[in-house]
């Protein structure tokens, strides 16, 4: 799903709200996580997940198509750790053997 049907069908199931509406509450949403990311908060939805910011250290890595060192600087990167709720609900179907 990408994030205009996900705008739709928030639109269709809340016929009360306008579609523009849903649009600026989705895209205040994702703008607050990714925010709250930089800054190097965590941010979690109860049953659904945490998202987090994970530290890579720089290192020498080595580039396949030459061979030769490369430096790979630090970085962050967005983690993702589902909540248990969502693992169980996408488990459901697997665990009838």
């Amino acid at each position: 799903m990408i994030k205009s049907e996900l705008i739709t069908k928030l639109a269709e199931e809340n016929p009360h709200l306008y579609q523009r509406d849903v649009e600026r509450i989705v895209s205040t949403i994702f703008e607050s996580i990714s925010e709250a990311l930089a800054s190097g908060d965590r941010v979690e939805l109860r049953g659904f997940g945490a998202f987090s910011v994970k530290h890579r250290d720089g290192r020498v890595g080595r580039n396949p198509r030459t061979g030769e060192s490369v430096n790979v600087p630090e970085k962050s990167v967005p983690f993702f750790k589902t909540g248990k709720e969502l693992r169980e609900r996408l488990n459901e179907g697997y665990n009838d053997g």
